[in-house]
């Protein structure tokens, strides 16, 4: 991953302990999970195609949403955090997006922009405690 997108962690655990990890540290930094999309079923059910594990989580904080939402609707759009799961060999890897490179047309917006470097912030912990 471009390091633009996001951050990223690579563990040496099986994809169900990974899964279990990933959600801990995301609720510890006040995140719950709103959308769990499995991309291996989608892709096996949609276009009877074989797909990796891989799974899209979709992480809200809700204070730091009302906060975003109450400054600029639009924000929405850019709600909730997307956080993957998914196999590379050997390893499972956790990708968070960064917000503030999310924003793109909304950087204008000062409280939307604090509410960005605050998710960043806790994506960066979570992130940062899966690597350790």
């Amino acid at each position: 991953m471009t390091a633009e997108l996001g951050f990223q962690a690579r563990l040496h655990l099986s994809y169900d302990q990974a899964m279990q990890k990933t959600t801990e540290a995301l609720k510890e930094e006040g995140f719950g999970i709103l959308t769990e999309i499995d991309v291996k079923a989608t892709m096996k059910q949609k276009l009877d195609a074989d797909f990796r594990r891989y799974t899209i989580l979709g992480a809200c904080n809700p204070p730091l949403a009302h906060r975003g939402l109450s400054a600029n609707l639009d924000i929405g759009l850019l709600l909730p955090c997307n956080v993957t799961v998914y196999e590379d060999g050997e390893e499972i890897v956790v990708t968070a997006v960064d917000p503030v490179t999310m924003l793109g047309a909304l950087k204008d917006d000062q409280v939307v922009c604090d509410v960005a470097e605050e998710a960043k912030l806790r994506l960066k912990r979570v992130i940062e405690k899966l690597n350790s």
